[in-house]
């Protein structure tokens, strides 16, 4: 495969959160022959660790080793696998799943303030959040709110 392929792949393997982070430690021979198999797949990697489990009667320990995880990762790809077939392979997002600044009471006040002066600028709530609650909001992200709060009201 091509540098600029790899690259490609690579980079689309982190946009989807399925980039693995350690690659180096995947030394199954599968992902040592070529092209098809490809350490850096974690989704892949992770199904192939779990046919060898099934299909091949390979040992927990010896495919925890081979494909480098641990015991209970690895155990708990089966279990993920076992109840959501191989989308259950995927890694869960991490982070905040919500809103977490702009919460109902601050998006209250920011629409108050707003109500007052429709003038005001999203920089300017912003210093104002950040004095009243004593939280840090970019100010695009108090325009994507306000945004979605007049879509609703439609």
């Amino acid at each position: 495969m091509k540098q600029k392929d790899q690259d490609q792949k690579r980079d689309a393997l982190k946009k989807h959160g399925v980039l693995h982070k350690r690659p180096e430690q995947v030394i199954d021979e599968l992902f040592r022959q070529g092209d098809f198999f490809d350490p850096r797949d974690l989704v892949q990697v992770k199904y192939e660790m779990l046919r060898r489990i099934y299909k091949d009667k390979k040992t927990i320990q010896t495919v925890a080793r081979d494909f480098g995880f641990s015991r209970p990762s690895v155990y708990k790809a089966q279990s993920a696998f076992e109840r959501d077939g191989l989308s259950g392979l995927i890694p869960a997002r991490t982070g905040p799943r919500q809103a977490h600044k702009l919460n109902e009471t601050v998006v209250g006040f920011v629409k108050v303030e707003r109500d007052g002066n429709v003038s005001i600028g999203a920089g300017e709530l912003a210093r104002r959040v950040k004095e009243q609650f004593g939280i840090a909001v970019h100010p695009r992200s108090i325009e994507r709110k306000l945004q979605q709060k007049e879509k609703k009201a439609k």
